[in-house]
């Protein structure tokens, strides 16, 4: 109870903190990469050189894979059938197709679940939803702008994307049964233990709310995806028709049901896919999916 009252405490702080005019505004992108260059990583080598690979490692990892998928087909048909902008198009397939499986993630599912539940966060996180945006997020952007895509560029990302590397080290230093000296171990989890306080105030300096706007359709058609369809469609592929009941498999699918990543919201802007809309889909989805977040963890405990 306490660490779910931590996380709304630091979102709102970072929502206080937009109003302190000394403030530095920009201040979250420093948060960000703190997150990005030394948090995320000092995770995937504390937590990863840990794991015992197994077949049923490939649900976590293909959480984020399926959702992408499924938004990328379900987004283009629409916008083919009613002639919406590829701009338009291409903004929804990334903002609802990728959810906050780390900044807002992390915390909830630790709070849920404790460390073991962070086992399987990092997996549908790292291998899955940071990789989907370094490949096929960064395609799509290219392809609904006016870019071209440049598979050289997309490699290069992710090669340099430093949690990616950190992420190839730690899958080595798995496969070859290697682990850090205890000391470097406790360090590694002090760092990537700041990722809750860091990525919730992060989002709360970030978090907009534009009640005048001609976006509302298309942000309900994405929220009601990315928090509800989504996460269903990851329960009935896992639980009814392969009937996997384990705790991997529910972190799983309470990660599917995360609010859209900053990240993705932050790619679409970068490439011009209606910037305001992807601002709309991190301000309104964040603080909704506390709602739906909460019916998911009751679906899958008491039904």
């Amino acid at each position: 109870m306490i660490n779910l009252l931590l996380i709304f405490f630091y979102l709102a702080l970072g929502v206080v903190l937009q109003r302190v005019k000394r403030f530095p505004t920009n201040s979250y992108k420093l948060l960000n990469k703190i997150v990005i260059y030394y948090c995320l990583p000092a995770l995937a080598l504390y937590y990863i050189p840990k794991i015992h690979w197994n077949n049923q490692l490939l649900y976590p990892i293909g959480v984020a894979w399926i959702g992408f998928a499924t938004s990328f087909l379900l987004f283009r048909f629409l916008g083919n059938k009613y002639g919406w902008s590829k701009k338009l198009t291409g903004c929804l397939i990334i903002t609802a197709g990728l959810g906050n499986t780390s900044f807002l993630g992390f915390p909830i599912i630790e709070a849920l679940y404790g460390q073991e539940g962070m086992k399987t966060a990092i997996l549908v996180d790292q291998p899955g939803t940071f990789v989907v945006l370094s490949t096929l997020g960064i395609l799509v952007a290219t392809l609904y702008s006016k870019g071209e895509a440049n598979g050289f560029q997309i490699c290069k990302k992710i090669m340099l994307f430093p949690p990616f590397v950190t992420f190839i080290v730690a899958c080595l230093m798995n496969v070859f049964n290697f682990d850090f000296h205890e000391w470097i171990q406790l360090m590694l989890q002090k760092i990537g233990s700041a990722v809750t306080p860091l990525a919730l105030i992060s989002v709360g300096l970030q978090l907009r709310f534009e009640s005048r706007s001609q976006h509302w359709r298309f942000l309900g058609l994405g929220l009601l995806y990315k928090l509800l369809l989504m996460p269903f469609l990851i329960y009935v592929l896992y639980v009814v028709l392969l009937n996997q009941n384990s705790k991997m498999v529910e972190v799983a699918i309470m990660e599917s049901a995360m609010a859209p990543m900053i990240a993705a919201s932050i790619l679409a802007t970068a490439y011009g896919l209606k910037p305001r809309l992807s601002s709309m889909m991190i301000g309104f989805g964040i603080p909704i999916s506390f709602v739906t977040l909460a019916f998911w963890y009751l679906v899958l405990h008491f039904i």
